[in-house]
């Protein structure tokens, strides 16, 4: 109930500025109601008031991602049209594409890291297994348990991957177009197991057809405070996903700082940050050079990863 109320309320702050000469774009890959679409208006409207401009969140859903990023490269590099963008379509999907029509590191600039999100490993409620430990042993006793869910190509995809490589078991990827059809799989004892959004799966673990292991991140999560992280497990597995705040190259310093200056002080307020911690979503506001850091160094990690999983997806 909460949740549609909020989704109502962002959609009409956010369209309540008409467009006019010096409105702002924050162009966004994935549908509305999503917690990132709740993320990118929470943004719009903070910078509205910050800025004394009009902003406005626009949804180019497409390619995973893609078409969103497509578009923020082909804008003027006026400050106008900035994107908001996962660690999927920019250190994940570069080493997937072999004809990806951005370079995450040439075609954009970097503004604000805004928030974290949880991966989660969780078994069906019909798996013999309340622990990781108990998992991989079961795995390693049943090879058919280890049989997992997971959107084909995304970064619960490859988590899972790492996670197998590190603690020396053999999984089998279950391909699915996406995290829903996931999260049914899983529900029906279709696949023993699933890798996904801990946000995801959280409704399906409260409803008693799944059940979650772990999730990533250095602390418990807040809507999740019975689930251990993989760390406090005994396996110091790190994988969150992340959204942050890009420009087109070229944008030129000054109007770089003051955009990033008010997307992190956004993002720091703290209602907004009440409000996305409550969608599953860890605040992060850390500033472009933060933000370059983690993009590089999530790009480095995922690589090796993607590349022993065998996964190209134009192939």
């Amino acid at each position: 109930m909460w949740r549609a109320a909020l989704v109502a309320w962002l959609v009409g702050v956010s369209q309540a500025a008409p467009a006019q000469e010096g409105t702002i774009r924050i162009v966004l890959g994935f549908p509305s109601g999503t917690s990132s679409d709740l993320l990118a208006r929470m943004l719009a409207d903070q910078m509205r008031g910050t800025l004394n401009q009009a902003v406005i969140v626009e949804n180019r859903v497409g390619a995973g991602g893609q078409a969103a990023n497509e578009a923020v490269k082909d804008a003027p590099a006026d400050g106008a049209t900035l994107l908001i963008a996962s660690v999927a379509t920019m250190s994940i999907d570069p080493h997937s594409y072999a004809r990806l029509r951005y370079d995450p590191f040439r075609d954009f600039q970097p503004l604000a890291h805004l928030a974290n999100y949880r991966l989660a490993l969780g078994v069906s409620a019909k798996v013999p297994a309340s622990t990781l430990a108990e998992y991989i042993a079961l795995v390693k006793k049943e090879p058919k348990s280890g049989a997992y869910a997971a959107a084909a190509g995304s970064l619960p995809h490859f988590f899972a991957v790492l996670f197998a490589r590190s603690v020396g078991i053999e999984m089998t990827h279950v391909p699915y177009k996406t995290a829903a059809q996931a999260l049914r799989a899983l529900a029906g004892g279709e696949v023993a197991a699933a890798s996904m959004l801990a946000a995801d799966i959280g409704s399906l673990a409260r409803s008693g057809n799944a059940r979650i292991l772990a999730t990533t991140g250095a602390r418990r999560s807040p809507t999740l405070p019975d689930v251990p992280t993989f760390r406090e497990s005994g396996y110091d597995i790190r994988g969150s996903g992340w959204y942050a705040l890009f420009a087109p190259a070229g944008t030129p310093p000054e109007t770089r700082t003051r955009l990033s200056k008010a997307a992190l002080d956004a993002v720091r307020a703290a209602t907004v940050r009440g409000r996305l911690e409550s969608l599953g979503l860890e605040p992060t506001g850390l500033g472009p050079g933060e933000l370059a850091t983690i993009l590089k160094r999530d790009y480095e990690r995922w690589g090796p990863v993607i590349r022993a999983s065998g996964f190209k997806a134009d192939s």
